[in-house]
């Protein structure tokens, strides 16, 4: 893996660093201004950075071993590079930088890896450029730079998260206000996340879909958003599938309210509700997945599991006993035969 200093020649300016997130409530509801509960991970995307003088942004991924060129201002070729020239341009640099990608937080597994590299560009390049973002201003650049740039229509969730959670606590996030608060996680229990091994990619997934969907369920309804319903019964007088749509947003907002009080025995069977949501009347899960979720649902030592991140494959997310998480983890993929199966340390 070539360093800054072997691929352009001199010792980067600054270097910034964002985490990955999990969501552990919450899912598909941060584009219909829902609330949502994620926590940051301990993997995370390093960027380097360095003025380079020319009127061209250069861009290396070192885990792809990849380079990227294009000029101050443009979009990029090939996908990965779009993230990083999103958050250069509407951030408003105005000359060219060389910039070196590093992460340990896994691609393609629903743990926000493009939300990482736009929060850790922009840190940069507000370090580099002494850029007067705050925290919320660099999630609010992040989520414009994937949408616009990278063609994936995301809510905010995932670069709040990255640009405003740490590892240790959830953060409670009101997507239409941004009010937050933190909370510790219930007591006794620990947050266990596994890789299913089946890739998705959100911009080639049914993602944007199903954004659409519910934007139509919303019109049908006659209310700017799904967060401003309550009664989940409204939604059966929608037309299939837009009534199971809705009816996932309507759940999962309550599921969130619900578990900011909960213990973990409570929280666990909210997160399940939720899976059982996203599989049926959202249909974002996957078969792998489901195999997988089901496993550790029926763990002793889990309190709740479910899939995380926006579907079709990826990461799932576990509440487990204080302690028992390593162990939780052998048992449970000893018995599971899914490709590339890994925990998520």
């Amino acid at each position: 893996m070539k360093t800054f200093d072997e691929v352009f020649g001199r010792a980067p300016d600054v270097t910034a660093s964002a985490p990955g997130r999990v969501n552990l409530l919450g899912e598909h509801t941060d584009y219909q201004g829902g609330f949502v509960l994620p926590t940051a991970i301990p993997q995370d995307t390093t960027v380097h950075m360095g003025r380079n003088g020319t009127a061209e942004h250069r861009v290396y991924a070192a885990d792809l071993e990849r380079h990227a060129r294009f000029p101050v201002g443009a979009n990029a070729e090939p996908h990965f590079a779009q993230y990083v020239a999103g958050a250069l341009a509407l951030a408003g640099v105005q000359e060219g930088v060389d910039v070196h990608v590093t992460s340990t937080v896994p691609m393609g597994a629903g743990l926000s890896s493009s939300a990482a590299l736009e929060v850790s560009t922009l840190r940069a390049a507000r370090e580099l450029f002494a850029l007067d973002l705050d925290d919320v201003r660099v999630a609010q650049i992040a989520q414009r730079a994937e949408i616009e740039f990278a063609g994936v229509n995301c809510g905010i969730m995932d670069q709040m998260a990255s640009s405003l959670a740490d590892a240790r606590r959830m953060l409670r996030l009101d997507t239409r206000t941004l009010e937050r608060e933190t909370l510790p996680l219930p007591g006794g229990a620990q947050v266990l996340v596994i890789d299913s091994g089946v890739p998705r990619s959100l911009a080639e997934s049914g993602y944007n879909t199903r954004r659409a969907e519910v934007e139509e369920a919303s019109r049908l309804l006659g209310v700017h958003e799904l967060r401003d319903v309550t009664d989940v019964q409204v939604v059966e007088t929608l037309p299939e599938p837009l009534n199971r749509r809705a009816r996932h947003v309507v759940t999962e907002n309550a599921r969130v309210l619900a578990a900011v009080n909960a213990d973990a025995a409570a929280f666990g069977q909210l997160m399940n509700a939720s899976h059982a949501s996203l599989r049926d009347d959202y249909e974002v899960s996957h078969p792998k997945v489901d195999e997988l979720v089901e496993l550790l649902q029926t763990h002793a030592d889990v309190f709740g599991a479910r899939m995380t991140g926006a579907g079709f494959g990826g990461a799932l997310v576990a509440l487990v006993r204080e302690g028992a998480a390593e162990a939780v983890a052998a048992d449970v993929l000893a018995q599971y035969d899914g490709p590339g199966r890994r925990v998520v340390p």
